[in-house]
């Protein structure tokens, strides 16, 4: 703990992570995001496209599509539906969102 008996973010995650059920909950939500980063990486790969070329059909820049990935990849960002959607066209896909039963 610091001097102003705050919390630094690292050290509230590790407190949370300590309960079971919170850790259960980040876990399942890290899956969740890695399997749609899976789907996205294997999209482009079907495309046969780099970010590069994914990013021009999104029109942004490759700088855009890499930090999605990669903030996809460590778990720091969900991005919105209308993001998704312009990666899956870029990619030749269409984005599909279902609920479905445990």
């Amino acid at each position: 703990m610091n001097d102003d008996n705050l919390l630094t973010h690292e050290e509230l995650m590790a407190k949370l992570l300590e309960k079971p059920e919170v850790r259960a909950e980040v876990e399942r939500l890290n899956r969740e995001e890695y399997a749609l980063l899976d789907q996205m990486l294997a999209a482009r790969k079907a495309a046969g496209m780099s970010q590069a070329d994914v990013a021009a059909k999104m029109g942004t820049k490759a700088a855009a599509i890499s930090r999605l990935e990669s903030a996809l990849a460590s778990g720091k960002h969900s991005p919105s539906i209308d993001t998704l959607r312009r990666y899956a066209e870029a990619t030749g896909k269409i984005l599909e969102i279902r609920f479905i039963s445990k």
